[in-house]
C-alpha cells in the first residue's frame, strides 16, 4: 500500500494533493512548452501573466508537471519581487510608482500618496524601473509613465490602458541599409579572423560597460582558452538606481547590439545565447522577441529569458543562477563563470553597452574608438544622466569628462532654481560625491582613491535643495530590500544601516565599522558596495551627519 495518512476514516497519499482540473490548466498554459528545469521562472511568468498573481493550487500542479518538488518551486516563485504567490488574486490594477532615488528627488513618494485610495488601483512603491529620465516614472500593468501625474495613472486605470508601448526604433531592414552585419559576415566568411577581432578590442581598451570595467578583448580570449562547449549570456537586468542606458539602445537601435552579440558568439564559438532582460523593461523584451526572428541565418541558439523583479539578478552569477531556474544567489568563487558558468559550461557574460559598440571599433579601428575620451582616456562612456539637472537622458559623452562638463555641455546646465551640491557617479553603488570634486575624470579607475567608481556610469545630480542623508537612506533601503539575504554581513548589515541612519545624528564610529564589516564578508558587489554612500557622507559631508 502507498504510504499515506489516514484522513476522513480512509487512507490518502502524504503531502499536498493536486486538483486534476489544476494539471488540465498547467497544461493548457504550457501549450507544448518544454518541462525543462531551467524554464520554471518562465512558466511562472505564464501563470502570473494569466492570473495577476500565482496560487498554490496552481503552484502544485506546475510542480507535479515539472516534476519538482513542491518546496523547490515555492522557493523559486517567492524570491522574485514580481510573483504573487497568494491564494487570493489583488484587487485592481497594478500601478508601480518607482521610489529609486531620481524619482523620490522628483516627488514620487507625494505621487505614490496622492495615488493611494484610486478606484481601480492598487498602488505599490517598487525600486528603481530604469526611466530616471523620466522621473517621476510609474507603470500601469505594462505601461510605462514618464513624468507621470497621479492625473495620468489614474486616467490609465479608469480606460485600461496597461498594455507596453514600443517606442519608433530601427528596424533589421533599415539596419542593413546603412551597413549593418557587415561585420559579422566578413567574420563568418574568413575575411576577419577572431584573433584580429579580440586584437583590435585589445588596441581599443575597450571596457565592459556593466559596471567592472573589464578589458573585452581579454574576457573573451579567457572563455575561448576554455573547453568546448561554451555559452554567452547577455545582462540586461540593468536594475542599479540611476541607470538606463542599455534600455535605451534597445528600444532605439537593438540590431547593432544583436550584430555585437553574434560577434561575441562567433569569437568565443558558442554554441548558444541566452539574453536575459529584467522584468520591468517589457517594451524591450518585446523588441527583440520581434527582432530576433528577422537577424541573419546560422549561428547559434538564441533564447531570450524574462527576469522577475530582482535586483541582485544584475551580478552575474545570480543571473545565471536565474536562467538555470533557480533563486538568484550569487556562487562563491572560485570556480569563475569563465571557468564554470551557465549549466557548468564556460560562459562569456557582457552588457549590452558594451557589445552595442563592438561593430563601430571594428568598422572605424581601435584608434578611432582610443581618440573619443579626454584626459587619455580611451572611448565613450553612455552616461545616464538624471536628477537636477536640465536636460536629463542617456548622453554619449568622451570617457574621461568630468562631472562639471558633462552637466554644462551635454545637460543644458542645472534645472531652473538649482545650484549644484554633489552628484552620484556610479548609480547608488558607486558614492556620493562634492560639486568640489566635479573635476574628477569619470572614466574606470579615477575615482576609486577617492572612495568612489562610476560603475555603470549612472550619474545622479544632487542640488543645494537635496536633504544628503535622506538621499543615502533611500540608497541603503534600497539595498536593504534587494539583498538576496544569502550572507549574514548583506543581509543584517543593510538592516542595520537603516535603522542607524534614521537617526537624527549618525554614529560614525558605528557606522564604518559596520561598513567595514559588510565589505569585507559579503560573498557580492551589492553587500561590498552598500556602504559607500555612507562612507561617502561621512568623508566628504561631515558636517551633514554630525
Amino acid at each position: 500500500m502507498r504510504e499515506g495518512t489516514r484522513r476522513g476514516g480512509r487512507m490518502v497519499p502524504k503531502g499536498r494533493q493536486v486538483e486534476s482540473a489544476s494539471v488540465l490548466e498547467i497544461r493548457r498554459l504550457l501549450d507544448g512548452r518544454e518541462r525543462r528545469r531551467d524554464l520554471l521562472i518562465e512558466h511562472l511568468h505564464l501563470i502570473q501573466d494569466a492570473h495577476g498573481h500565482i496560487s498554490t493550487r496552481l503552484l502544485a500542479a506546475l510542480a507535479q508537471e515539472m516534476r519538482l518538488a513542491f518546496a523547490e518551486v515555492f522557493e523559486v516563485a517567492t524570491f522574485y519581487a514580481h510573483f504573487e504567490v497568494t491564494d487570493t488574486a489583488p484587487l485592481g490594477v497594478t500601478v508601480r510608482v518607482c521610489d529609486g532615488i531620481a524619482c523620490a528627488l522628483a516627488g514620487s513618494e507625494a505621487l505614490a500618496a496622492r495615488l493611494a485610495g484610486t478606484p481601480g488601483a492598487r498602488v505599490v512603491r517598487v525600486p528603481c524601473i530604469g526611466r530616471c529620465g523620466g522621473a517621476p516614472a510609474a507603470q500601469v500593468g505594462n505601461h510605462a509613465i514618464d513624468h507621470a501625474t497621479a492625473g495620468l495613472l489614474a486616467e490609465a486605470v479608469e480606460d485600461g490602458d496597461t498594455d507596453v508601448r514600443i517606442p519608433p526604433y530601427v528596424g533589421a531592414e533599415e539596419y542593413r541599409r546603412s551597413g549593418g552585419y557587415a561585420v559579422l559576415e566578413r567574420l563568418r566568411g574568413g575575411a576577419l579572423t577572431p584573433g584580429q577581432v579580440m586584437d583590435e578590442l585589445d588596441a581599443a581598451k575597450l571596457a565592459g560597460m556593466g559596471g567592472a570595467g573589464f578589458p573585452t578583448g581579454h574576457k573573451w580570449r579567457a572563455v575561448l582558452a576554455q573547453p568546448a562547449p561554451r555559452l554567452l549570456t547577455v545582462n540586461v537586468d540593468e536594475g542599479e538606481p540611476g541607470t538606463f542606458k542599455d534600455r535605451f539602445y534597445l528600444e532605439h537601435d537593438p540590431h547593432r547590439f544583436l550584430e555585437g552579440m553574434l560577434i561575441a558568439a562567433e569569437v568565443v564559438r558558442a554554441d548558444a545565447v541566452y539574453i536575459y532582460v529584467r522584468d520591468e523593461y517589457p517594451a524591450s523584451r518585446e523588441i527583440l522577441r520581434r527582432e530576433l526572428a528577422d537577424m541573419p541565418p546560422g549561428g547559434p541558439r538564441i533564447e531570450l529569458r524574462r527576469g522577475a523583479g530582482a535586483y541582485i539578478c544584475g551580478e552575474e552569477s545570480a543571473m545565471i543562477e536565474s536562467i538555470e531556474g533557480k533563486r538568484g544567489l550569487p556562487r562563491h568563487k572560485p570556480p569563475l563563470v569563465f571557468e564554470r558558468g551557465l549549466f557548468g559550461r564556460p560562459t562569456l557574460v557582457n552588457n549590452v553597452e558594451t557589445l552595442w559598440w563592438v561593430r563601430d571599433i571594428l568598422e572605424r579601428g581601435a584608434q578611432w574608438w582610443v581618440r573619443q575620451g579626454r584626459r587619455g582616456r580611451p572611448g565613450l562612456h553612455s552616461f545616464s544622466v538624471s536628477g537636477r539637472v536640465r536636460e536629463p537622458g542617456v548622453k554619449v559623452a568622451p570617457a574621461g569628462i568630468t562631472a562639471a562638463e558633462l552637466i554644462e555641455e551635454f545637460c543644458g546646465g542645472m534645472a531652473e532654481g538649482h545650484a549644484f551640491r554633489a552628484y552620484l557617479p556610479g548609480g547608488a553603488s558607486g558614492g556620493i560625491l562634492p560639486a568640489s570634486m566635479a573635476d574628477l575624470p569619470l572614466d574606470f579607475g579615477c575615482l576609486e582613491s577617492h572612495g568612489s567608481f562610476i560603475g555603470s556610469a549612472g550619474i545622479v545630480v544632487l542640488s543645494d535643495r537635496d536633504d544628503l542623508k535622506a538621499a543615502a537612506l533611500n540608497l541603503m533601503r534600497f539595498f536593504r530590500d534587494e539583498s538576496c539575504g544569502q550572507c549574514t554581513p548583506c543581509r543584517l548589515g543593510t538592516e542595520k544601516a537603516t535603522e542607524l541612519m534614521g537617526e537624527e545624528h549618525w554614529d560614525a564610529a558605528l557606522l564604518g565599522e559596520l561598513s567595514a564589516a559588510m565589505r569585507d564578508a559579503s560573498i557580492c558587489g551589492l553587500g561590498q558596495a552598500a556602504p559607500n554612500p555612507v562612507l561617502s557622507l561621512l568623508r566628504h559631508f561631515p558636517e551633514v551627519v554630525s
